[in-house]
Formats: structure tokens, C-alpha cells, sequence
């Protein structure tokens, strides 16, 4: 059983910044990519950031610049820097990552940026 659990959201003015951070526990023999998603209401889905094992990330469009994705291998753990937030960032969001072959997703956190 393989479980990845979010801290860090919360609610924050714009130009402010958060750290997400997602710990992954269980029986961990391997952790290959991972990386935040977020989702806000009446949106899909969407990749923020990606790291994969050799470390070359990967970032949308709109987060360049802000937001950065590192991971600590000794602590199975991701995080999510985040600064200069824009109300258009409030979304809930989630771990994503490769465990031993399969996916596994977070439960999610909720970040909102008020203006």
C-alpha cells in the first residue's frame, strides 16, 4: 500500500507565495516522475509541474518564472514553491507520482489566492 499525503495549501494575498510539499509512505522500492496538478472549479485537470528521476523539470506556461519543483529521494517527498500568486492560481492541488510502476495521486490541497 502506497500513500502520498499534501501539506501547505492554504489561503494567501496575491504577490504572496506557499510551499506544497507531498510525502509519499508504504512499500516504496522505486519513485521514477512526480509532479503538482491542479484543478479548479468547473476546469479539468491540469499539469503545473513535473520532475522527473533524472530531475529535468517540466512546468506549464503559466506557473514559468514562479514556481518551482524540487524532490528530496532520501524523504520519498516533492515540493512545490510557489511565489508571486495570482488569484488565477486558486485551484486544489495535487501530488502526482510513479511508485513501483503504477500511479498514485494525493488527496489534494487547496490553495487560494485572494486579490
Amino acid at each position: 500500500q502506497v500513500t502520498l499525503v499534501e501539506s501547505g495549501g492554504g489561503l494567501v494575498q496575491a504577490g504572496g507565495s506557499l510551499r506544497l510539499s507531498c510525502a509519499a509512505s508504504g512499500s516504496i522500492f522505486s519513485i521514477n516522475a512526480m509532479g503538482w496538478y491542479r484543478q479548479a472549479p468547473g476546469k479539468q485537470r491540469e499539469l503545473v509541474a513535473f520532475i522527473p528521476s533524472n530531475g529535468r523539470t517540466k512546468y506549464a506556461d503559466s506557473v514559468k518564472g514562479r514556481y518551482t519543483i524540487s524532490r528530496d529521494n532520501a524523504k520519498n517527498t516533492v515540493y512545490l514553491q510557489m511565489n508571486s500568486l495570482k488569484p488565477e492560481d486558486t485551484a486544489v492541488y495535487y501530488c502526482y507520482a510513479n511508485i513501483n510502476g503504477p500511479g498514485y495521486w494525493g488527496q489534494g490541497t487547496q490553495v487560494t489566492v485572494s486579490s
